[in-house]
């Protein structure tokens, strides 16, 4: 009688915990629904209409505006064909990508943090409030300030011009530069941030030691202080590389693409073929292909990230 007693307790306790996670799982699938639900009709549902009007022949006016067909692949055959001017876009992204993310951005924004870890607090609060209000200059006024400073006749210009010296100018002869130091401008600020975080909490007892057993600034940045701070910057390439792939105002407004077509990076070029031409499915297709780009780093990063915290639980 006791074992049978015994077993039904134990019976009734097991059917309890199922029917306890059933319940959780429940709860947890009604707290999460609303959520997918409004990512699914404010992200899912723009990129299934991007890629579905990527595979008509709608324009912005006349009869194909209003009425436009089915075409397939067709703007895609068009877009990687050559003499499309995708080859070169994609070769001024990625430029602009290496030259005002990583190296403007993240390279800069490092090489900032570490250095204000060795100034004084005062130091630090300056430096820090000066690089933060360039981050909070709406992008737009930025492009006009750089803009400003980079046109023929002026600020540079009138500046080198009052002592003798010849200016070339940068938006017309180095426009790729010139917007890559913009972007760099405006947007180390988060990468500053992000790195005098990450630094702060790097245990000052680690670093004496290294100090005490003879390692020079180099060697512990290099041993102990980047691989410490390995998932940080995976994270800060991860935002800055989006954001600069979607990049749009800064260059539209520094050079309109130009001269020609030298700073037209692929936003500007499929804002160039939606509504300068006029090819609304064409352009649409680039931006798919710049969907697709951002993807495949979104993912490699991802991976990365996945690896590192599987090192760091190893650890």
């Amino acid at each position: 009688m006791a074992s049978a007693a015994h077993g039904i307790v134990t019976e009734a306790g097991r059917r309890l915990r199922i029917g306890n996670r059933g319940r959780q799982r429940l709860t947890g699938v009604g707290m999460v629904l609303p959520l997918v639900v409004v990512v699914l009709a404010f992200l899912g549902w723009p990129i299934i209409w991007t890629l579905v009007l990527s595979l008509t022949n709608m324009t912005v006016t006349g009869p194909t505006a209003t009425h436009y067909q089915f075409i397939g692949f067709s703007n895609y055959a068009k877009l990687f064909s050559s003499g499309s001017g995708l080859v070169s876009s994609l070769f001024l992204t990625l430029y602009y990508l290496v030259a005002s993310a990583y190296i403007g951005q993240a390279l800069f924004g490092f090489v900032l943090a570490y250095l204000m870890m060795r100034c004084s607090l005062g130091v630090r609060k300056v430096v820090g409030s000066i690089i933060i209000s360039c981050w909070l200059v709406p992008e737009i006024i930025a492009a006009w300030m750089w803009f400003a400073l980079l046109s023929d006749g002026g600020t540079l210009q009138q500046g080198l011009h009052a002592v003798g010296i010849p200016y070339q100018t940068w938006l017309i002869s180095h426009p790729m530069i010139s917007v890559s130091l913009a972007n760099s401008w405006r947007g180390v600020a988060f990468s500053f941030l992000l790195f005098s975080a990450a630094l702060s909490d790097v245990p000052k007892e680690l670093m004496d030691a290294a100090e005490v057993d003879g390692a020079g600034g180099w060697r512990r940045l290099r041993s102990i202080i980047i691989p410490l701070l390995a998932t940080t910057i995976l994270v800060d390439f991860v935002l800055i590389t989006l954001g600069t792939l979607n990049d749009f105002t800064l260059i539209f407004a520094m050079t309109g693409g130009g001269p020609g077509t030298s700073s037209s990076v692929l936003s500007v070029f499929m804002y160039q073929q939606a509504f300068v031409t006029f090819q609304l499915a064409y352009g649409t297709a680039i931006a798919v292909v710049l969907l697709v780009i951002g993807g495949l780093f979104s993912i490699l990063y991802i991976r990365a990230l996945r690896r590192q915290g599987a090192l760091n639980m190893s650890r």
